[in-house]
């Protein structure tokens, strides 16, 4: 059982630039960890975790050489959650195995020793590359979530590269080397890049503008331009919490049109125990991994032949998304909006109206022509919502009004950068828009908070963490008006009684807004649900209502999307339950098994009454019954009938379950009851 409290996450924190050596080496690539830390080494309680999902603009920030940045730290809601094999969830906090040792894993933002280890490392990892590989030329080398990764330019690398490059850094670390920092002119900074010829650490000199330029050595042997912070000698790093994890290629400054790079991503922690739980977290996040689990399953593919990143939902998986979807349309329905459908694409001038031509254009497929008329697939719901609203003169009376959507949209993404259903090129968003009065902002995110809520609920994910993002310095809007809706979005939080993290500056131009992880069973925390006022549409659409006064005003636009995306969403699902979904959203419910062909007839009468009640079900034959048993195990149906001889003939069935095992043999009627009954309380049998 994993027993996994509470976890202060920490996002990733970046090194804007680390620079440059004396001697180049070469080294190994990686895959980028998609992990999160926390888990049991022999039955650890890990305390702290961190996304698993990928800082995708961190890491863009990174490579465009940006300067070091730290995320706000995660705030759980919960304090305890425990996660079992089938992924349920418990709140108790006094529910501990006495056996149960308890191991807290440090992150970025909690532990300044762990920052510096891995900023180090990443310098250490340059070096002995440049040592192995004197070819190699240096980029960049942050530390990052559970890690360091650092980007070269040579030829690709093996897992075999890998071991060399591993061995060269424990050499470096046993010879404790000091980290000595330097302060330098920009043109003496310049000669020495000059005089070892890394040109791409000359183009991230370019970009810095503050003076003087530091510079960070190890020893006298290799250097780099870099911020800091490091330990104080490389005998501080425990050489036996360190790993180099895997090869990938990465873009230079993130530009497809630039030169392929050779990234290596890399572990470290501050002991050898943080670092076997971390691996521990590695294997059981490996085994929900939902791209593997999607094709045991039959859940969901990626077809080659029509295009990365466009998802193919195949029966099983579109059965939950469709229940999915019909929970959602009902939840909606229930708290007062109206469901639209809108096309996916649209004549161009809408964007550029709506501005993203201007501002999200590198985001957009390319445009179609059309009758001599420019054609856009939607990467947005937002202006569809906004013409529907327009289409006749709304009164102050008829606020609030409430729309939503689950729409398709399109955005380009790099092939390199697709990764299952967690990013993809078309995507579902649920998508919803409240146009309201400004004294009706707070009610009106109240609402969205409670929907939020229970929706969440509903596929079992009960902790979460909240940030509030007030005005950055570039935003559109008066004063008055951004005052109000951030406390609006504040009280609203107040109201209903969850704690929130303030991420002063953090909102978007147009308005302050709500972000909102789920924690899984692994506590790993995913973007999910964000709640979004909007000061810019409404004016760039010119958005009015008549006031009591008969004068026209401009009404407030709330953007707001519980699950995020449906593709998304069902990824994380999978992960979180491992596959092993509850009963009531499990695409196959109960799978009907035959002794032998004999009883096929009867099979089929049970299969009959099961789905005439609504039930999933179906028969599986043609393999011997300890066969079929394992079969369905391996496909994590949920509930197995057998049907033998004295079933056929009492007209019963003998029921096993996964979560409860044997059951017993009942009638008929009474296993339609009992599955109705445990559908309706969303339980398992």
């Amino acid at each position: 059982m994993f027993v996994l409290q509470k976890m202060a996450t920490s996002p990733s924190s970046l090194c804007s630039f680390s620079l440059f050596l004396s001697k180049p080496s070469s080294f190994p690539l990686l895959k980028p960890p998609l992990l999160s830390l926390h888990f049991p080494l022999k039955r650890f309680i890990i305390s702290t975790a961190s996304e698993l999902q990928h800082d995708t603009q961190a890491r863009r920030r990174t490579l465009l050489g940006s300067p070091c940045t730290k995320t706000s730290p995660l705030i759980s809601l919960s304090t305890a959650a425990v996660a079992t094999e089938s992924a349920t969830v418990s709140h108790n906090d006094t529910e501990e195995n006495e056996e149960t040792e308890k191991l807290v894993l440090p992150t970025n933002d909690s532990s300044e020793k762990l920052l510096r280890i891995r900023h180090t490392c990443a310098h250490v990892m340059a070096m002995a590359v440049q040592k192995l590989y004197p070819e190699a030329k240096v980029t960049i080398g942050p530390w990052i979530e559970n890690g360091f990764y650092y980007d070269f330019d040579m030829d690709p690398l093996t897992d075999k590269d890998l071991k060399r490059i591993k061995k060269e850094m424990d050499r470096i670390i046993g010879r404790n080397l000091p980290l000595v920092r330097e302060d330098v002119s920009r043109d003496e900074a310049q000669r020495r890049i000059m005089a070892v010829n890394e040109p791409y650490k000359m183009e991230i000199l370019e970009s810095i503008k503050e003076d003087p330029i530091t510079v960070y050595h190890i020893g006298d042997e290799w250097w780099d331009l870099c911020a800091g912070p490091h330990v104080e000698s490389t005998g501080n790093i425990n050489r036996k919490a360190v790993e180099l994890e895997s090869v990938a290629g990465a873009y230079w400054r993130g530009d497809e049109k630039k030169p392929m790079l050779q990234r290596i991503y890399g572990t470290a922690w501050e002991n050898e125990d943080q670092l076997k739980a971390y691996v521990h977290f590695k294997e059981e996040a490996k085994r929900r991994d939902h791209r593997r689990l999607g094709q045991d399953l039959d859940l969901f593919s990626i077809q080659d032949e029509a295009g990365g990143g466009l998802v193919f939902w195949h029966p099983k998986g579109a059965i939950i998304r469709h229940i999915i979807e019909d929970s959602w349309k009902k939840t909606h329905i229930e708290h007062g909006y109206d469901l639209l459908y809108t096309p996916h694409v649209a004549k161009a001038d809408l964007w550029k109206i709506s501005g993203h031509l201007d501002f999200y254009r590198e985001n957009m497929f390319d445009q179609m022509k059309i009758e001599d008329e420019q054609y856009q697939l939607r990467p947005m719901n937002c202006p569809y919502h906004i013409l529907l609203y327009k289409r006749k003169l709304n009164s102050y009376r008829d606020f609030p009004i409430r729309v939503a959507e689950l729409g398709t949209v399109y955005r380009y993404e790099l092939s390199g950068s697709l990764h299952g259903l967690f990013r993809v090129r078309g995507f579902t968003q649920d998508d919803a828009h409240i146009f309201c009065l400004e004294d009706q902002i707070k009610d009106e995110i109240r609402g969205v908070l409670d929907l939020t809520e229970e929706i969440l609920l509903q596929f079992g994910f009960s902790r979460y963490e909240v940030n509030l993002s007030t005005r950055p310095e570039k935003s559109v809007g008066d004063d008055d008006i951004w005052e109000k809706a951030t406390s609006a979005l504040r009280n609203a939080l107040d109201d209903k009684g969850w704690s929130f993290q303030i991420d002063e500056g953090g909102g978007a131009f147009y308005g302050p807004k709500i972000d909102l992880k789920i924690e899984d069973a692994l506590g790993r925390k995913w973007q999910c649900s964000t709640i979004q006022v909007d000061f810019n549409l409404p004016q760039r659409f010119d958005v009015t209502y008549v006031d009591s006064n008969t004068e026209k005003k401009r009404p407030i636009m709330i953007h707001r999307a519980v699950l995020g995306s449906l593709e998304r969403f069902f990824g994380v699902l999978i992960e979180h339950y491992a596959g092993d979904f509850p009963l009531w959203l499990s695409p196959v419910q109960v799978r009907v098994l035959p002794v032998t062909d004999t009883q096929l007839e009867y099979c089929k009468e049970v299969i009959s009454k099961l789905k005439g009640s609504g039930i999933r079900a179906e028969v599986c034959q043609g393999e011997r019954l300890p066969k079929l048993i394992r079969n369905a195990e391996k496909q994590k149906i949920p509930l197995m009938a057998v049907v033998g001889p004295k079933e056929a003939e009492t007209q019963t069935v003998t029921i096993r379950s996964r979560f409860s095992g044997e059951i017993g043999t009942i009638e008929i009627d009474d296993f339609i009851s009992r599955i109705k009954s445990a559908i309706e309380r969303r339980t398992s049998l």
